[in-house]
């Protein structure tokens, strides 16, 4: 049965060097909205859902064109604030074999959601009429302002019967020197209060400065992730492991750690278009499958087949929608390693 999902989060403007020049080499660029919550929210409305942002967008016509973008993916506008003059941006330069693709990050602190007031949202009626809502490490990078919104309506949502999911997602850049020591009492904040949470291996050793003695990656997940669920009472735990090949394919497993034991997805091989955003389809796919009611097996298995095609659109915004992903799901049998 479809559920009402929100997520809080920035609405950034993405400005894109066509094809995959460097900044340096370009004279144009092509501008889309995205961020974290707009991408999960956005596909799962695609998937049945009624999907919320808590936001704040600028009084300006950048907050008018970013309120339009959001309507036309179908997110409501119920709890989106307007105030302030500043829409955060990041250039993309798209990588190319060896070369990474590399953001760069503008004008985020002085956002209108990164200065919004402390009253500005009212977290008992945003949680009363929603069944679950996501939050991501970006926003929790911002500032105290915002860290304080993030946890007081984290609470609020708990105490009226949500589920609250949190994608770990730490940006060295964005907490900066000594980051991981700076992130860690909030990522632990957090994580009591999380039922869903997308995070690997390296979350825990870093993030949380909990130790192994394994090295391999996959023992290193195994000895850590429940762990991780025990300590903090957290339901469910998913994440992908990545490899990109030496024909640049990458290939993809995704995992879920549920009532003490890992699931993982078939592993799958494909020609990556556009890989910003394909973390948060898969988040929306672990989100639908839990919500929904999925098997562990299908909800690994969905949020892995979302993840790839994410890969297969330009954009942030996964574009694919329940049938799309169960389609590809049985007929894509020449796309994965079994």
């Amino acid at each position: 049965m479809p559920k009402v999902i929100a997520a809080f989060g920035e609405v950034m403007m993405r400005l894109q060097v066509p094809g995959y020049d460097l900044l340096s080499q370009g004279n144009t660029l092509n501008y889309t909205f995205s961020g974290t919550g707009v991408n999960v929210i956005s596909a799962l409305t695609r998937y049945g859902h009624t999907g919320h942002l808590v936001t704040r967008l600028p009084v300006n016509s950048l907050g008018d064109a970013a309120a339009a973008y959001l309507r036309k993916l179908g997110i409501a506008s119920t709890f989106m604030n307007r105030g302030g003059s500043y829409l955060g941006m990041y250039f993309l330069e798209n990588g190319f074999g060896v070369r990474s693709s590399r953001v760069t990050y503008t004008n985020r602190l002085e956002s209108s959601f990164n200065t919004a007031p402390e009253a500005v949202y009212e977290y008992a009626a945003i949680a009363s009429q929603i069944d679950a809502i996501h939050f991501c490490g970006i926003t929790l990078a911002m500032n105290d302002g915002v860290r304080q919104h993030m946890k007081t309506l984290a609470q609020s949502v708990k105490e009226h019967g949500g589920k609250v999911i949190f994608d770990c997602n730490y940006r060295p850049s964005l907490w900066g020197e000594g980051g991981y020591i700076k992130a860690k009492s909030h990522y632990e904040d957090m994580l009591e209060l999380a039922d869903i949470v997308i995070m690997n291996e390296k979350d825990a050793l870093y993030t949380l400065g909990m130790a192994t003695e394994k090295q391999e990656r996959e023992e290193q997940l195994s000895d850590l992730i429940p762990a991780v669920a025990k300590r903090y009472h957290i339901e469910v735990i998913a994440g992908t492991h990545r490899s990109i090949n030496h024909d640049n394919t990458h290939t993809l497993r995704g995992y879920l750690f549920k009532i003490d034991q890992f699931i993982f997805s078939d592993q799958l091989t494909f020609s990556v278009y556009d890989r910003i955003g394909a973390g948060d389809a898969y988040a929306s796919g672990i989100i639908h499958g839990e919500m929904e009611g999925f098997s562990p097996e299908q909800t690994v298995q969905y949020a892995a087949v979302a993840g790839m095609l994410a890969h297969t659109v330009s954009g942030d915004t996964p574009m694919a929608s329940e049938a799309d992903i169960l389609r590809a799901m049985t007929e894509s049998v020449g796309d994965v390693e079994r």
